[in-house]
């Protein structure tokens, strides 16, 4: 009849809506099986760089200090033929403080530098030196009769003050935020020495001169350190230092002295230091 309704025209477009709303389903079940086969990469995480890059840097620092000076004395009384020795090792012991400065350039984990300081020191020691009455007085007349009386050096060594010019070399192996290093180089310093030469006169009375004498060694340092970062551009240090300044020399006289006659003294002594000292450096990167 002409009146019939049909309802076919619209069935090819269900069946794409259906097919469609399958497809997803399938898709939203099996994505995590296909997620789970798909290898992920881990990330990369990269150390962070330490606190000394290339650049300059300044700092202060403070420490104690195991100096020790060896000795000899040689005794002379012209004019008297031959020389009387005498030979100690005496400490000189002390505080120290002082700033420093240096320039780093690094290298993945090496870093090279240079370093100069400069020190106050309070390290002071001293010793006595005698001759025996029987070479230094031979024979002084007296109104009892004949005595001999011995000559006396007595003197202190002071290291007032002292620097260093130093290359450093070390490596971040430890951690990327401490260095480890070695450090040696040019090594200077004042040293004042002052003291009595003391002796007796014809008579049997004593006479005592004085003498000072000030120095300015060069010599040579080597020690070792550990460096790390505290905060920010502040970094902080422990280091030790062994230095050898050489040898001084001086001399000293009681011309006062005449039993029989004036009394000589020779001095010669090696001056070393053990250093021990923490202090802090502001790095400029």
């Amino acid at each position: 009849m002409g009146g019939d309704v049909k309802f076919d025209s619209g069935a090819p477009a269900m069946k794409t809506v259906l097919q469609s709303a399958c497809a997803m389903w399938i898709l939203v079940g099996l994505g995590p099986t296909f997620a789970a086969d798909i290898p992920l990469k881990a990330p990369v995480y990269k150390a962070p760089e330490a606190p000394w890059l290339t650049g300059i840097y300044v700092g202060a620092n403070v420490g104690y200090s195991w100096g020790s000076s060896s000795t000899n004395v040689t005794f002379t009384t012209p004019p008297a033929v031959g020389a009387f020795g005498a030979a100690s090792d005496f400490s000189m012991n002390g505080a120290i403080g002082g700033l420093q400065a240096g320039y780093n350039w690094q290298h993945d984990r090496w870093v090279l530098g240079l370093e100069t300081d400069i020190q106050l020191s309070e390290q002071a020691g001293g010793a006595t030196y005698t001759c025996p009455g029987a070479f230094c007085a031979l024979g002084t007349t007296l109104p009892g009769g004949t005595a001999a009386f011995p000559g006396m050096l007595s003197f202190g060594q002071r290291l007032e003050w002292f620097g260093t010019l130093r290359g450093r070399i070390g490596n971040t192996f430890i951690s990327p935020t401490w260095l480890t290093y070695v450090t040696g180089g040019l090594a200077y310093g004042s040293i004042d020495s002052s003291g009595t030469l003391s002796g007796f006169s014809g008579v049997g009375a004593p006479v005592v001169t004085r003498f000072a004498s000030e120095t300015t060694k060069v010599g040579w340092t080597l020690g070792v350190g550990l460096e790390g970062r505290i905060v920010g551009n502040w970094t902080g240090k422990i280091e030790y230092l062994y230095i050898d300044f050489g040898t001084i020399s001086f001399n000293a006289a009681n011309t006062l002295a005449a039993n029989p006659s004036p009394i000589f003294a020779s001095v010669n002594s090696h001056i070393t230091d053990s250093i021990l000292r923490i202090g802090v450096n502001y790095q400029f990167h």
